[in-house]
């Protein structure tokens, strides 16, 4: 009882002592301070292509079904290697899973498994010739996007533009409220890409009509980045 009694008379000359040094040196009061932001957006051709080739297999032993993927995506993996080139078609292994197969009552009547190709990079041409000559696979998913050089450079274009924005716009708050000028407090730099690119003309890779080794027909659209500038700014 009396150690508890102790602490709690410290605990009291401990707050009264921040107290008083509050008092003693109070906060500066803020004033003039604006938080604003600015965007600033680039249109651009998306140049990067991912094609993903896949392809399943069911049965009633696990270890065959996986055999039989591990065959299938060796050979995938050959033939695809073959038109490989670093930054234009790179080639790498996807999704690869094995799983029960159930029946309509439940029970399990076998295994199911499925395994996953994908071809990325910057030459359409030749990721879509490979993708055609692959047989053994069909086409899973098509998606588009900005290379590293791209986004660098467009993120650069945008980002000049939204602090030139965010500065006009400081400027005109400022004389708004009859200051001569502002200076930064803090800033943040953010960017994103926005927009969808178009539905390819695609997934007809398994109909007749198409030759065994005709190119994938694909198509890029146009993305924008978009760069944000905000923060605060103190009016002088």
């Amino acid at each position: 009882m009396y150690k508890s009694i102790k602490m709690m008379a410290a605990c009291v000359v401990l707050t009264g002592s921040v107290a008083a040094f509050a008092q003693q040196n109070p906060s500066p009061v803020v004033q003039n301070v604006v938080q604003l932001a600015a965007s600033a957006s680039v249109d651009v051709q998306q140049d990067l292509l991912s094609i993903f080739l896949s392809t399943t297999r069911e049965g009633n032993d696990p270890a065959v079904v996986q055999s039989q993927l591990k065959t299938i995506i060796d050979a995938a993996l050959t033939e695809a290697r073959a038109a490989a080139l670093a930054g234009q078609l790179d080639v790498r292994t996807g999704n690869f899973s094995l799983s029960p197969r159930y029946g309509r009552d439940g029970k399990q009547i076998g295994w199911q498994g499925s395994a996953e190709l994908a071809l990325e990079g910057r030459d359409f041409a030749r990721i879509s010739a490979a993708a055609g000559r692959i047989q053994a696979l069909t086409v899973s998913g098509v998606s588009f996007g900005l290379s590293r050089e791209q986004r660098a450079k467009v993120e650069g274009e945008a980002q000049v533009l939204a602090i030139a924005r965010f500065k006009a716009r400081a400027t005109e708050i400022a004389r708004s409220f009859g200051f001569a000028g502002y200076s930064l407090r803090e800033v943040n730099v953010s960017s994103n890409d926005q927009g969808i690119a178009p539905r390819p003309r695609m997934l007809a890779m398994a109909a007749p009509a198409m030759a065994a080794d005709a190119p994938l027909p694909v198509e890029a659209g146009k993305t924008s980045v978009v760069v944000t500038v905000s923060g605060s700014v103190q009016l002088q």
